[in-house]
């Protein structure tokens, strides 16, 4: 098992949840609610479970990839990127389920989310994969996938201060 490829399959399952809304008729607004309720509570708990464990660790190894000349590059990044996802989450429910503006919403947030999936997926993941162990890679598996099962009905979203993220996981 490896940290890198959990992600990676979290990503996958993402996408596919904003797809499965974009087959949705609007006024099946009992399905769309479902749906949007358990992706929204995956992405938050995923950018938790990331937050948590992930790039604490990459902020110890990794020496920067993609473009990014290092690993605190990178995670800053990824936190500002996971405030503006937590944001257009929010931004959702402002909108009655199944109207223009909710898919609206709902598309900002699956842009969002998709920006930094892409580059998480060429910096963090990259950097990570080059410079940890295997060890180290199974180890934050079982610890990423044991914290996703735990919260699986949810966390309190919280923006964090990319700067003071850095400095105090570093």
């Amino acid at each position: 098992m490896d940290i890198t490829q959990l992600i990676l399959d979290d990503h996958h399952e993402q996408r596919r949840l904003f797809a499965i809304i974009d087959q949705i008729g609007d006024d099946d607004v009992k399905s769309l609610a479902a749906v949007w309720g358990r992706l929204s509570t995956f992405l938050e708990v995923h950018a938790k479970a990331e937050e948590d464990l992930f790039y604490p660790a990459l902020l110890k190894v990794g020496e920067g990839a993609g473009g990014k000349v290092s690993a605190a590059s990178e995670t800053k990044d990824a936190i500002k990127d996971h405030n503006e996802i937590r944001d257009a989450v929010a931004a959702v429910a402002d909108h009655r389920v199944g109207t223009a503006a909710w898919r609206n919403a709902v598309a900002d947030a699956n842009e969002a989310n998709g920006d930094h999936m892409a580059e998480e997926e060429r910096e963090g993941l990259t950097d990570f994969r080059r410079q940890a162990t295997l060890k180290v890679r199974h180890d934050l598996a079982v610890r990423f996938a044991s914290f996703e099962a735990e919260h699986v009905t949810g966390v309190k979203p919280i923006d964090k201060d990319p700067k003071t993220y850095v400095m105090e996981n570093g």
